[in-house]
Parts: C-alpha cells; sequence; structure tokens
C-alpha cells in the first residue's frame, strides 16, 4: 500500500500544478470522511483501520474531475467505503475495487455534473473559473483531433490523475520493479484494448478512434496501472491475469465505441472484478500438474 502511494505522489504534484485549490478542497472531503467510515465500520467489530483506505481515497479523487461538486465527492467516497468494501467484511474481502466502485457511482447518477464539461488545465488552478474544456475522447468524438504530446505530458483536460501517460508508465515501472503490481495484467489489459481499437478503427466501424489517440485518451492507462492491479480485487493466479486484463481493456473500448459513455474503462474493470474468482478457479485447474503414470 505505501509503495502505490508513493507512486501517485508525482501524479498528484502535477494535478495540484494544474487545478490548484480545487485539488485540495476535494482532498479536505474525501480523505478525513473516507477514514472516518471505515473507522466506525471496523470498530464495531474490534478491529483497527488499514492504510488500504488512503489508497482508496487516493485513487477515487484522482478519477475525479477537478469541478466535482463537494457533496458529490462526498458521497462517492461514502459509497466506496460502506457498499464498495465494508458490506462484503472490510479489508481483504471487498469483491470489487471500491475506488471504481464509488467513482461509477457518482459517475451514473449525476452525469449531468460530472460529464458536462470539464476545467482546462491552469498554472496551479489560477484562471481557471469555468467549465469550459472538452476531453480528448470528447474532441475525437466531435471529429477533432488532439495533441499527442501534451496528452502523453498531461496537460489536457480530464479527471485530475489520468492526464499524464509519462508519469503513469513510470509509476507502472516503479510497482512492477518492486512486484507491486503483475505486470500480466497491466501488459494483457493495454494491449487487448489496442488490439480491439485497431480492429474497430481499420473496420470502419463509427466511434472507433485511430489507435493512439484512443489509447492516449481517458483514463486507460490510469485504470490499467493503478485500478486493474488492485491485489485484492484481481484475480490471484498468474495464468488468470492475462484474462483478467483481455476483459477489461476489451470491454473498456467496447463501451467506449458503442454506448453512450464516453469512457468505458471502470464497466470493464467491475465486469473483471466479477470474474475474478472464476478466472482463478479455471485457471487452477488448467496449471494443476498432472499425476504421472504408474
Amino acid at each position: 500500500m505505501r509503495r502505490v502511494l508513493l507512486s501517485l505522489v508525482p501524479i498528484y504534484l502535477l494535478a495540484l500544478y494544474m487545478y490548484g485549490w480545487r485539488l485540495l478542497f476535494l482532498a479536505a472531503m474525501v480523505f478525513p470522511l473516507g477514514i472516518a467510515g471505515e473507522y466506525i465500520m471496523e470498530k464495531r467489530k474490534s478491529k483497527k483501520i488499514s492504510e488500504a483506505i488512503l489508497v482508496t481515497c487516493s485513487l477515487y479523487l484522482l478519477s475525479l474531475p477537478a469541478h466535482t461538486p463537494w457533496w458529490i465527492a462526498i458521497l462517492g467516497i461514502l459509497f466506496s467505503v460502506f457498499i464498495g468494501k465494508e458490506v462484503y467484511g472490510g479489508f481483504g474481502r471487498n469483491i470489487f475495487n471500491p475506488a471504481i466502485a464509488g467513482r461509477l457511482f457518482v459517475y451514473i447518477a449525476f452525469p449531468n455534473s460530472l460529464q458536462m464539461g470539464y476545467l482546462e488545465p491552469g498554472r496551479f488552478g489560477i484562471g481557471v473559473d469555468a467549465i469550459s474544456g472538452a476531453t480528448n475522447l470528447g474532441i475525437l468524438r466531435d471529429g477533432g483531433s488532439i495533441d499527442r504530446l501534451m496528452s502523453f505530458l498531461g496537460l489536457r483536460a480530464g479527471a485530475m490523475g489520468e492526464s499524464s501517460v509519462l508519469l503513469i508508465l513510470l509509476a507502472a515501472v516503479y510497482l512492477i520493479v518492486t512486484r507491486t503490481a503483475s505486470w500480466r495484467i497491466i501488459l494483457s489489459a493495454l494491449l487487448s484494448a489496442a488490439a480491439l481499437t485497431t480492429i474497430l478503427h481499420y473496420a470502419g466501424v463509427a466511434g472507433a478512434f485511430f489507435p493512439l489517440d484512443a489509447i492516449l485518451s481517458g483514463s486507460i492507462f490510469f485504470v490499467c496501472v493503478f485500478i486493474d492491479t488492485d491485489p485484492v480485487s484481481a484475480p490471484k493466479k498468474t495464468l488468470s491475469h492475462w484474462f483478467y486484463g483481455l476483459i477489461i481493456g476489451s470491454t473498456s473500448i467496447l463501451i467506449r465505441t458503442f454506448s453512450l459513455f464516453p469512457e468505458g474503462t471502470s464497466f470493464g474493470v467491475l465486469l473483471g472484478n466479477t470474474f475474478a474468482s472464476l478466472l482463478d478457479q479455471v485457471s487452477g485447474k488448467l496449471q494443476k500438474p498432472r499425476k504421472a503414470k504408474s
């Protein structure tokens, strides 16, 4: 958990540079209430809270747009803690990733507040006063083109932590080297998303963007590195990691392409979480060593 938090520090610093007091304001709501919610539930069972709640709060906050109303941010983190985690018994027992469960809840419940435009990044949030910017996905859907370099560096509108592919890739290297995250899940999710969007694009499917633009847009990298690799909600066996990433990557692209939702990564994660246990069971049978004949 500490390694994940450490890997998020550069991403938080970039978000602070782009959105300033808005990040701090939402953080002042999300972290205290998230910690308090878990403390209340765990105290009833005479248990202590774990550092995992800091990871949940961190990932949930970074998945929000900077213009998110404070009361929506509060509802989302409470949903993450109480419904996404504690109803299953607390840390280590939750089926779904709590951060993405809370994010998807507010994403669906309050679409007008979260999907109708984004704040253009500025220096420490200075001069950013209106919801005016369009995300890369919004620009592509309108037939426009994106600045790929700025998208790679992270200087674009979107959720506060999803923008910088560069920082996310550096975090991925750190997490993989320290054996904190599964490189198989990250690679399979990214490759399946890239492969499917390439097939759909060159097949002439409406809504399928140029592959490089599609991968650099939205939250694919952020989700693949930080959400998909959650050790609790992800499958445990090596072989199942490949299929798990495949489910998430392909589902994300299908929803993004064929539905009214501009992004499908959250749906992909929850679908992958749903099949995680089954994937482990099937993988266990496939990997079970055969008995030697006597």
